[in-house]
């Protein structure tokens, strides 16, 4: 399993390896859902809304990004806006 900052500022996988920006990650690593959001990180901040697994920071990422957007995107429908799914990866590679 990856670690959260992994999760978090994975951009791809190539096979069963998970692909990090090295950057992002030591530069936000260390931010809160909630941080992440107030920096304009929408999909990192998605991306530890979904590893935390926590209901109410799944809608509050939904939420702020509705109301910076005006859109009225849907909880569910973020998953396929963001691309972020829970998948289970051991092995990684920071770029």
């Amino acid at each position: 399993m990856l670690s959260r900052q992994d999760f978090v500022f994975t951009i791809g996988y190539d096979g069963p390896l998970a692909i990090i920006d090295g950057q992002a990650r030591r530069r936000y690593g260390s931010l809160s859902t909630r941080e992440l959001i107030e920096k304009g990180l929408f999909r990192a901040a998605y991306s530890s809304a979904v590893y935390s697994k926590d209901p109410e920071e799944l809608r509050f990422v939904a939420e702020a990004y509705n109301r910076l957007t005006g859109a009225s995107i849907e909880l569910k429908s973020l998953e396929r806006l963001f691309g972020v799914y829970p998948i289970d990866v051991k092995r990684s590679l920071v770029l």
